[in-house]
Formats: C-alpha cells, sequence, structure tokens
C-alpha cells in the first residue's frame, strides 16, 4: 500500500487516508441576525463533495468563536445552539462517506471585519454595514487601511480562552472528531506569538513565554473538554517571511520547533504547519511544496506528528513526502477546489484504492 493510502490513527481515531483537505474560508454565511454564520446548502454541497471524492479527513474553514473573531461578516461560527444543530447535517454526511469531519476554531483578532474576496476583500470601517472594530494584543493595525484594533485586557483575554473552550463543546456536540486551534496566518493566536504584532509588556507579551501564553492557554482550554480519545490539531505559521533586510522582529522556525514541543507536553497531536499571514508588505516564498520544509523540521526535532501544506498538487509529490518522512498527512487546499476527486485520481496513479460513494460504482 501506498503512504498517501494508508491509514492513519491518532488517539482512538482512524482516518482512512493521508490526503486531507485544509480549511479554506467560503464567505457563504448569512452576515447577521438569527441565521449569522450558520453554515449553509453551500457548505454542505461543497464540503460533501470532497468527501465524496475520497478525502480522507475534512477542515472546516475557520470557524468563529464568537461574532467579533470572524474575519469577514460572511464567516461560519459556533457561538450558538442553532450554528451547532446546522453542523451535524454535514458531519454526518461526511461520516457517511468514510471521511473524517474536522473543525478549525477561531479568532481572526485585528485582521477582522473585512469585505469578502470577490468583492475586493479590503477592511470594512466599524461605521460601514457589517463592520466592527477588532480586537488585538496590540493597538496596531494590520494595513494601512485597516482599522488599529482595540488592545485586549487581561479580563477579555481569559474570557476569549473560554469562548475556545466553549466552541469547542459544541463542536463536539454536532459530530466533528478533529479540533484544530487556528494559530496561524495572523489570526488572533499568531498576533500574540509574533513580536512584530504584539508589543505588550505585561505577561502576554515580550518574552516567547509571555507571547505564546494566550496559546497556551487556549490549548489547554479546548484539551480539557475535547475527549480523550479524538486528537487535537493546532495550525501554526512556521515563519513571518521576515527576512534579513527587514529590521522588524518576527516569529521564526525556530520559535516554532521550540512551541511544538511545548503543545506537544499539553496533548496537541499534530502540527498543521503553514506559513505567514501576519505582516502586511512581506513577500512569501512559493514554488511546488515550499512550506514542508517546515513541517519536515518540526517533525524532526519536535517528534510531533505534522501535516504539510503549500503547493502540494501531485499525487507522486504528495506520496514521495510522506515515504520520505516528512510529514504524516499532506492537506490540499486550492488543488482540492479544482479537482474535489483528486483522491481518485491520486489512487489511479499509484495503484491505490481510494473510497467511492456506491452510487458511482456500476454494476458490472
Amino acid at each position: 500500500m501506498t503512504s498517501l493510502f494508508t491509514p492513519y490513527t491518532l488517539r482512538s481515531l482512524t482516518v482512512p487516508n493521508r490526503i486531507w483537505m485544509a480549511p479554506m474560508c467560503q464567505y457563504s454565511a448569512v452576515p447577521e441576525g438569527a441565521a449569522a454564520g450558520v453554515p449553509t446548502d453551500w457548505h454542505l454541497a461543497h464540503l460533501g463533495a470532497r468527501a465524496a471524492g475520497g478525502t480522507g479527513l475534512i477542515l472546516t474553514e475557520a470557524t468563529a468563536i464568537s461574532p467579533e473573531g470572524r474575519i469577514s461578516p460572511y464567516d461560519l461560527g459556533i457561538w450558538n445552539n442553532t450554528q451547532t444543530e446546522a453542523f451535524r447535517r454535514i458531519t454526518a454526511l461526511l461520516k457517511s462517506q468514510h471521511t473524517v469531519p474536522g473543525i478549525q476554531l477561531a479568532h481572526a483578532g485585528r485582521k477582522a471585519s473585512t469585505e469578502r474576496t470577490w468583492a475586493g476583500g479590503g477592511p470594512l470601517a466599524p461605521d460601514e454595514p457589517y463592520g466592527w472594530t477588532p480586537l488585538g494584543p496590540s493597538p496596531l493595525a494590520f494595513g494601512e487601511a485597516h482599522t488599529a484594533p482595540e488592545e485586549l485586557t487581561v479580563a477579555q483575554i481569559d474570557a476569549i480562552v473560554r469562548e475556545f473552550a466553549d466552541a469547542a463543546r459544541r463542536a463536539l456536540a454536532a459530530g466533528f472528531e478533529v479540533a484544530e486551534v487556528h494559530g496561524a496566518h495572523g489570526y488572533l493566536i499568531h498576533q500574540f506569538l509574533s513580536p512584530a504584532s504584539n508589543h505588550r509588556t505585561d505577561g502576554y507579551g515580550g518574552t516567547f513565554e509571555g507571547r505564546t501564553r494566550f496559546a497556551l492557554e487556549v490549548t489547554d482550554a479546548v484539551r480539557a473538554v475535547w475527549p480523550d480519545e479524538l486528537p487535537l490539531f493546532f495550525r501554526v505559521s512556521a515563519t513571518d517571511w521576515i527576512g534579513a533586510d527587514d529590521d522588524r522582529e518576527g516569529w521564526t522556525a525556530d520559535d516554532t520547533v521550540r512551541l511544538a514541543k511545548e503543545l506537544q507536553a499539553r496533548g496537541v497531536d499534530l502540527l498543521d504547519v503553514s506559513t505567514g499571514g501576519n505582516v502586511t508588505g512581506v513577500r512569501i516564498e512559493s514554488g511546488p511544496g515550499y512550506q514542508v520544509p517546515f513541517a519536515a523540521r518540526v517533525r524532526a526535532e519536535s517528534g510531533l506528528p505534522t501535516a504539510a501544506v503549500g503547493l502540494i498538487t501531485e499525487p507522486a509529490q504528495a506520496q514521495e513526502i510522506l515515504a520520505a518522512g516528512r510529514a504524516d498527512a499532506v492537506l490540499l487546499g486550492r488543488e482540492l477546489l479544482r479537482d474535489p476527486y483528486w483522491a481518485q485520481r491520486a489512487a489511479r496513479e499509484l495503484g491505490a484504492e481510494a473510497h467511492r460513494p456506491h452510487q458511482y460504482h456500476r454494476a458490472a
């Protein structure tokens, strides 16, 4: 059997293959009212198609733990029971196709209050329809056009930690089997981690220990309510991509390895290793598999299992990453948007078997 189609067990959960779907915002929820943040028929069709295509594990888009935690007014949420109930239809469909349903729990912090990408993706001012004042570790705007965030008090930080735990409880009730804490891409946890966005002088800033405190408190709170038999993931940006010619200090790959060891000690089962997204004006390197070396380094130096992401497009490429021990699974993003049945193609090319719906089997 190929590495790509070898089942993978974390705690008591077995994922049927190593082809996983990365979280990708759809900006397709209702922006206000009782249906705000509730998954729609679009989300059911979108995620269900990738499950029918043989994807082993699907992570929802960044799902906000509170209304102000959305990056746009059109994001999914998991802060109330209406959302929880609506998600059950999706998780049931994924499980019926032998796909593990996972959810990414998120708070956008200072990147919040933005328009949908196809409407320009720019920031929404607090006085615009559907706009609000974002929150952050420090009153530093994400970019020139963005509203400076309100600096979080310690009491507000404590409340957000509780909101992460409450969201995890709802996710479990909704039928999800993997929870992922979103600590990457310039979302709130990443903002605390990086000295580029965290200028605090209290116990949540300054040193590595201070800047990682919020991430670890969230992890502890989620792990405390997430069942022991189910895995917990953490998504990290391995680096801010701030180069030697830039005088800003940022989050580095060395920091990521150090954080991985702390997360593993607190019950995180896998690190979803991405990069970038915390500061504007930084060129992010790209090329086939350009983020894989970071996943490989974390895996080798911390012992924590990793999933690799970043321009992984071909079955042979994905197979080589796993066979070489550079990651334990691959996360596909845009490639799965282009081809929901990528796992079926990979199975044909690699001489393996992928799950197909009964309805797609033709009688002899």
